[in-house]
């Protein structure tokens, strides 16, 4: 069986298919659009508080857990729809394990945050 790839890759073709992903996954996932949303408002937060720039820099670089997790999400869900669309157990158990990645993210994101700015504000 022939894979579906072509015999070389480069950088550039390579970052194409990246792009082309988040372009795909930015169309058709309304709660990536929404970990975007958050990103962008969280990151103008991040950068405007009177914080030391180490507090900006960890602030800033957990934002990127939600959107990775999103990502990750949308793939195992993409590929459990690609097998079947109709109802199995074990589908249902790979894209909850996808949500709970995202929940996971998420908490890890805000209990950063919260100790993060406990740091900046209250020691």
């Amino acid at each position: 069986m022939a894979l579906n790839k072509p015999t070389k890759h480069t950088l550039f073709r390579n970052t194409r298919f990246a792009l082309n992903g988040l372009v795909e996954v930015t169309l058709n996932e309304r709660s990536f659009r929404l970990q975007l949303v958050l990103f962008v408002v969280a990151s103008i937060t991040a950068w405007s508080l009177p914080v030391s720039y180490v507090h900006h820099a960890i602030l800033f670089g957990i934002l990127f857990l939600p959107v990775m997790a999103e990502i990750i999400n949308s793939a195992i869900e993409r590929g459990v729809d690609l097998v079947t669309f109709e109802h199995h157990e074990l589908a249902k158990r790979a894209k909850d394990a996808g949500s709970a990645l995202v929940f996971v993210s998420l908490f890890t994101t805000s209990v950063i945050w919260g100790l993060t700015l406990y740091s900046a504000f209250c020691l």
